[in-house]
């Protein structure tokens, strides 16, 4: 694999502690450098799985220790931002794109900032966005493209490839693609991170789970690991 493109994998929810290791286990195996997963949940219900929380992100840098991993993990509160010292990428997750106040505390820690298109915004909307992290000092900006929302029903959102060379054109940031959140289907996930590689994507973040049925959240989007492996295959092809 291309040792520039960065792939980012992992769970969507950090669930438990053995699904976690495990999961980092089989990544270093792969050559994966960042480990996703997400603690702290922001979900459209309030009866839906919130996340462990606090506890998740212990999980998570238990497996940063025991694997040498990156961790990207979503920061929902800047209230939250001490519990978040040791993590590497703090994603600000695309309901949160434009919560101005998140985006300034987050861009004066310093860290790796990876800032998702919102459901619904503008590409300028989208990097006006990532110049509130910049007028911070911070120039350590991922832009990640999920799908946007439109009125097309049978993907979960609509993978928006053009919004991939525009932002390349327009800043100097990095972009990749999370073909997981933009289809919601794991059989349209290769497809279409194809697609965006094609388009000139700097990397992707894939979502897997060592038992997808089983997961808490988003199951029919993520790989077991047999799927994944044939994935990255398929990628490095």
């Amino acid at each position: 694999m291309n040792k520039n493109l960065i792939l980012i994998a992992g769970p969507c929810a950090v669930e438990s502690e053995k699904q976690i290791l495990k999961t980092a286990e089989f990544l270093k195996k792969h050559n994966i450098k960042y480990l996703r997963g997400g603690a702290f949940k922001p979900r459209t219900s309030p009866d839906s799985f919130q996340g462990l929380k606090e506890k998740g992100i212990k999980i998570l840098l238990k497996a940063k220790e025991n694997y040498s991993l990156n961790i990207v993990t979503e920061l929902m509160d800047s209230k939250d931002i001490p519990l978040f010292k040791d993590i590497d990428v703090l994603q600000i997750g695309a309901r949160n794109m434009q919560n101005f106040p998140l985006l300034i505390e987050a861009g004066n820690i310093g860290k790796t900032i990876l800032l998702k298109r919102g459901l619904s915004a503008t590409i300028e909307e989208w990097i006006n966005a990532a110049k509130y992290i910049q007028k911070q000092g911070n120039n350590n900006i991922i832009m990640c493209a999920r799908g946007i929302r439109t009125f097309e029903k049978e993907t979960r959102n609509t993978p928006d490839i053009s919004a991939i060379p525009l932002i390349k054109q327009k800043t100097d940031f990095k972009v990749i693609f999370d073909p997981s959140h933009a289809t919601g289907k794991k059989e349209l996930i290769l497809p279409m991170a194809k697609a965006a590689l094609a388009a000139g994507a700097d990397g992707l973040m894939v979502e897997v789970h060592p038992a997808p049925k089983k997961a808490l959240s988003d199951s029919e989007q993520q790989f077991n690991f047999i799927e994944f492996k044939k994935f990255l295959e398929k990628i490095n092809q």
